[in-house]
């Protein structure tokens, strides 16, 4: 794999300067980035949000856009510009009211993670399944041209790596089961109604703009900056396949454009990673930057957690075009400046309140 730069692959993609697409979950961390690249690629693209802003913020979208904020029952037309609506995806008039003059939807908004879906199963549920079928439906009402749907290698579950799309899905947890849901009901819209979905299958992204994550990465660049102590769950020996933020949304871009329906793809690097030898990776990166050992802890392994997981992307690589530009060791690199200076930034801000304060006394 190449070097990272700023230019996204196949980032030439044409689309009319009248697209029009809705994106759900577009205050979060894939959200921002998708809509960077669309502002910074498509000339004339028109963005619609829908966001409860219950993990995403208004915050992380200024970062990337300037924005409107809309009520869904006003909503008459096609967006102009950048929009905002606050509400959630388990409203069906919500869902209906922003479909509302959109060419592609892209379905990011969740519940998202193994660990809250065990705690809370019935609210995964009504966020992964019901919220799905809600958003399937306002699309196909809507005359809607393409639906992508953010998917999980957790729909299939503990299954022999690496994982494809042929594959019988054993979900393990709540959360696997929800997703492996939004893939059925995406293939049956496409089948009965013509809706052109397709279903990725995400593998764990990280990258710049997730600091509101818990996800691994962001979880341990965090606490390995901040001193505390990295809690691996088991032996670490489990494995995962970890793809840079640029390459997802370069699966999405790609899923935007292909004139097919029906589908599920494997969105990773086909390369399979221990946590212990993520962990490798991110406390040489601290050493590097502020000489500082990182501490690290096991613990008791999580119940629903899947043992190996990394993807066979054939699929999507013969009928996408998609290739992943960024290997790991790069990626974490650029995701660990992004981290550092934010944390920086921080400690600048808290001293310049601090001395405001005392300077006001």
């Amino acid at each position: 794999m190449r070097q990272p730069t700023q230019e996204l692959a196949h980032s030439n993609i044409s689309f009319t300067e009248r697209a029009s697409w809705l994106i759900t979950g577009g205050c979060g961390f894939i959200g921002v980035n998708l809509i960077d690249h669309l502002l910074k690629n498509i000339p004339g693209i028109r963005i619609r949000i829908l966001d409860n802003l219950s993990v995403g913020s208004k915050d992380n979208l200024l970062e990337v856009a300037s924005f409107t904020q809309k009520e869904a029952n006003s909503i008459a037309d096609r967006p102009t510009g950048v929009e905002l609506v606050v509400g959630d995806i388990t409203d069906y008039d919500t869902c209906l009211s922003c479909c509302r003059g959109i060419n592609v939807v892209v379905h990011l908004a969740a519940n998202t993670g193994v660990a809250p879906s065990v705690d809370y199963p019935r609210q995964d549920m009504k966020a992964n399944v019901i919220g799905t079928f809600n958003m399937l439906e306002a699309s196909r009402h809507s005359g809607v041209e393409k639906f992508i749907f953010a998917s999980s290698g957790a729909s299939l579950g503990e299954v022999e790596p690496p994982i494809d799309e042929e594959k019988v899905a054993r979900p393990v947890s709540p959360y696997g089961a929800s997703k492996l849901a939004g893939e059925g009901y995406c293939s049956a819209y496409f089948r009965t109604f013509g809706l052109k979905t397709i279903s990725l299958r995400f593998g764990n992204v990280y990258g710049p703009r997730s600091k509101n994550k818990e996800s691994v990465v962001a979880k341990f660049i965090k606490k390995a900056l901040s001193g505390e102590v990295l809690e691996i769950y088991g032996d670490g020996e489990q494995t995962r396949d970890f793809i840079y933020i640029d390459d997802l949304v370069q699966a999405i871009m790609l899923s935007a454009k292909a004139d097919i329906g029906g589908e599920v793809f494997q969105i990773a690097t086909h390369n399979e990673t221990t946590i212990n030898e993520l962990v490798k990776i991110i406390s040489m990166l601290v050493n590097e930057s502020v000489d500082k050992e990182t501490r690290v802890k096991h613990v008791s392994a999580r119940p629903g957690d899947v043992k190996r997981n990394f993807s066979d992307i054939s699929k999507a690589r013969k009928l996408l075009g998609y290739k992943p530009a960024f290997d790991l060791d790069a990626g974490l690199r650029i995701t660990f400046e992004y981290f550092a200076q934010f944390k920086q930034e921080q400690i600048a801000s808290s001293l310049l309140i601090c001395h405001s304060y005392r300077a006001a006394e």
